[in-house]
């Protein structure tokens, strides 16, 4: 392993420990600002769907068929269904999608 290596580590170290300990220790008071509330209030909201929706759409054989079960998550949870009937109304309509689309 070369020095450079390491020196990434420790750079990498560096940069993920500043992340978690600046917020702390430069802001001791509550925030009251409604703007940055609200934006940190939605930041995990948002990583998730970053790291989920791309996930859906790739994880079906074809695209198509993922767009078609994020749709069909999408709606039913629109409209109150739950996690369960979500998750299994999402697998059948990739099912049905790939298998319309192999059979084309």
């Amino acid at each position: 392993m070369t020095r450079s290596v390491y020196i990434y580590i420790l750079v990498a170290a560096g940069v993920s420990f500043l992340i978690r300990v600046l917020p702390l220790t430069l802001i001791r008071r509550q925030i009251t600002n409604r703007y940055l509330r609200s934006f940190l209030y939605y930041v995990p909201y948002v990583t998730l769907a970053v790291m989920t929706f791309p996930a859906i759409v790739e994880a079906a054989q074809y695209p198509l068929a993922g767009v078609a079960a994020l749709l069909t998550g999408v709606v039913l949870a629109w409209f109150g269904a739950g996690l369960f009937p979500v998750a299994v109304s999402c697998c059948v309509s990739v099912f049905l999608v790939e298998l319309l689309l192999r059979s084309l």
